[in-house]
């Protein structure tokens, strides 16, 4: 009795996190298709960026859809101009997507990076660096606008 509740509650939790792998995939690979077909520059169906267009200032994000399309077309040092940041941080969000979803597709685990709170505030200043230095209107700084 109490091996079938583990068991079931087990599957349950397998389950759901299936369908959570495979909504994520789902949402990536779609996200690219569109990414890949249509270039942010020139496409109608991507929403301007809200804090560019409410203050004119650049927000560490921007340039982030720009430089995926370059990348999905191989022009790393493109994508790299247009948001660095992005760039840096793709393996880190690439490696925590096969670690999360290892275990329903591959069968088995994949370490996961657990990041110490000091690196994660660390983290924090140089995106918030990052965000000021690339809205100065001279170099080397203004080199960060996308």
């Amino acid at each position: 009795m109490i091996m079938n509740a583990l068991y079931s509650r087990k599957y349950s939790l397998l389950t759901k996190k299936s369908f959570k792998v495979a909504a994520l995939t789902s949402t990536i690979i779609l996200a690219a298709i569109v990414l890949y077909f249509f270039n942010p520059s020139d496409s109608q169906i991507y929403p301007p960026s809200p804090f560019r267009l409410l203050t004119g200032l650049y927000c560490p994000g921007c340039g982030t859809l720009r430089g995926l399309h370059y990348l999905l077309h191989g022009n790393l040092l493109k994508a790299f101009d247009l948001n660095p940041l992005m760039v840096i941080s793709l393996p880190y969000l690439i490696y925590s997507y096969i670690a999360y979803s290892a275990p329903v597709i591959l069968g088995q685990k994949i370490p996961q990076i657990f990041i110490k709170s000091n690196w994660i505030w660390t983290i924090l200043k140089v995106i918030l660096a990052y965000w000021v230095l690339r809205n100065l209107p001279f170099a080397p700084f203004s080199w960060l606008a996308p």
